[in-house]
C-alpha cells in the first residue's frame, strides 16, 4: 500500500538523527551567527554565489525580511504572480506597498509579457515564484527588471536546486527566499532562508528579525543602521538550531536527492506522455526542475469521470496525489478582494475579482499534483502503473 507515511519529508535517516543529537549536545538556542547557524548559512550562500544568507523561522518571514530589507512602503507597487501560494504575496501587506498581480504563462508561472504591461512609475520590484519547482523565464524577466531599473526577487520555496539555462534559481535577482518547511526538498520541519548580495537589504532584514548580539556582530559600527543593533525592529524571527541541523544534513545530500527525484520524474514523464488526456506542465527544454512536485493537466473531454473523481480513484488505490486547492489564483481569495477588514489602510486600493486572470483560473481548474520522491524508484514505478491502469479504465 502506498501511503502518506511512506513519503514523510524530510526523510529521517540515521545521519539525520545523529545531526540532531549532536546539536542537542551543543546548543538549542543560538543568538548570533555561530555554530550550526553559521555553517548552514555559509554553505547555502556559497551554493548560490551570494554574499549574504540569513536564516528565519519560516519561508514566509524570509520573504517579509526581503520586502522590509528593500524598504517597500506605501506608494510602491510590487508585481506578483496571480497564481502562487499566497504567502509569496501576503507579507507585502505589512509594508503598505500594493501587490499588482499578473497572469501566468503556459507553465503556470508569471508571464513576462504581463509583467511589462503592469509596470508603472510606482513599480519598485517584481517577485516571481518558481511554481512546483519549475523555473520562471528568468532571462526575459531579468531583462525587464534591468530595462526599468526595478528590483527582482525570487520565491524559490518549491525550487531548491532547480536550474534555468544552466543557472540555479535564486541567483538571478536582488534577493531570493526559500522555505525549509515540511515536504520541501531541503527541510528542517520548519524554517526559511534568504540570500542577497545587497548590503542594505541584508542589514535591514537582519534588524527585522534579530537584535543585540547578531546585529552588533555583523553591522559595522560606522554604518548608519548600527545604532539600532540593540533593539533591531523589535521582532524575533530566528531559526531553531535543531531545525537547522536537520536542514543542514539534508542540504549535504542535495545532489543525491535531486538525482533520485529526477530519475523518478522521468519514469512518470514516460507514463504521462503515453496517456491521452494528461499533459505534463514543465519546460524541459530550458529547465531542469528539482521536481518538488509534478503538475499535470487533466483534459476532462478525454475521460468518463471528472478530475475530482479521477484523483479519488487514484487515491483509493493508495496513490499519493491531490488537487492543490490552497494554492490558487489569489484573486479568488477574500484577502485580495477586500483586504481592508484585516488591513484597514488598503481600503479602496485593492479590489481583485473572481473574473480576473482567466489563464490562472483555467490552469487552476485543470491541474493535478503528484509529489516526486527520492526513493529508489520501486514505489515510483508502482505509481506509474496505477496511473496508467486507471487512466485506461476511465478513458473516453
Amino acid at each position: 500500500m502506498i501511503t502518506k507515511n511512506n513519503f514523510e519529508c524530510p526523510i529521517i535517516t540515521k545521519d539525520t538523527k545523529q545531526a540532531v543529537l549532536n546539536q542537542l549536545e551543543k546548543s538549542i538556542s543560538i543568538y548570533d551567527k555561530s555554530g550550526i547557524i553559521a555553517e548552514f548559512e555559509d554553505k547555502f550562500a556559497k551554493y548560490h554565489n551570494s554574499r549574504y544568507a540569513l536564516l528565519t523561522n519560516s519561508g514566509t518571514n524570509a520573504l517579509l525580511s526581503i520586502y522590509i530589507g528593500a524598504q517597500l512602503r506605501e506608494g510602491d507597487e510590487i508585481i506578483c504572480p496571480a497564481y502562487t501560494f499566497f504567502a509569496t504575496v501576503t507579507p507585502i501587506f505589512f509594508t503598505g506597498a500594493i501587490p499588482v498581480l499578473c497572469d501566468i504563462d503556459e507553465y503556470g508561472n508569471i508571464d513576462p509579457k504581463d509583467i511589462e504591461r503592469k509596470i508603472t512609475s510606482k513599480t519598485k520590484a517584481i517577485i516571481v515564484t518558481h511554481m512546483w519547482g519549475n523555473p520562471c523565464k528568468m532571462d526575459e524577466i531579468s531583462l525587464i527588471a534591468k530595462k526599468y531599473n526595478i528590483l527582482l526577487f525570487e520565491d524559490c520555496s518549491h525550487a531548491h536546486g532547480s536550474v534555468y539555462k544552466n543557472k540555479v534559481v535564486g541567483t538571478f535577482g536582488d534577493a531570493a527566499a526559500w522555505s525549509l518547511q515540511g515536504p520541501k526538498t531541503i527541510s528542517g520541519g520548519e524554517g526559511g532562508i534568504l540570500v542577497t548580495n545587497t548590503e542594505e537589504i541584508y542589514y535591514r532584514a537582519l534588524l527585522l528579525g534579530h537584535y543585540n548580539k547578531r546585529c552588533k556582530q555583523e553591522i559595522p559600527s560606522t554604518h548608519k543602521l548600527s545604532k539600532y543593533s540593540t533593539t533591531g525592529m523589535g521582532l524575533k524571527l530566528r531559526s531553531h538550531p535543531l531545525a537547522v541541523a536537520i536542514a543542514n544534513q539534508q542540504f549535504t545530500n542535495l545532489k543525491s536527492i535531486l538525482s533520485a527525484r529526477r530519475k523518478n520524474a522521468q519514469i512518470l514523464i514516460d507514463t504521462i506522455n503515453s496517456i491521452q488526456g494528461l499533459k505534463l506542465v514543465a519546460d524541459l527544454t530550458h529547465c531542469n526542475p528539482n521536481w518538488y512536485a509534478m503538475i499535470i493537466i487533466f483534459d476532462a473531454d478525454k475521460f468518463t469521470i471528472s478530475r475530482e473523481n479521477f484523483v479519488k480513484m487514484l487515491a483509493n488505490e493508495g496513490l499519493v496525489i491531490d488537487i492543490p486547492d490552497s494554492t490558487s489564483p489569489l484573486n479568488i481569495l477574500p484577502l485580495f478582494q477586500k483586504p481592508e477588514l484585516l488591513f484597514p489602510s488598503y481600503k479602496g486600493k485593492i479590489h481583485y475579482t473572481v473574473n480576473d486572470f482567466p489563464r490562472a483560473i483555467e490552469f487552476y481548474k485543470k491541474i493535478i499534483k503528484i509529489p516526486i520522491f527520492s526513493d529508489n524508484g520501486q514505489v515510483t514505478r508502482r505509481l506509474a502503473r496505477l496511473l496508467k491502469n486507471i487512466s485506461e479504465k476511465y478513458a473516453r
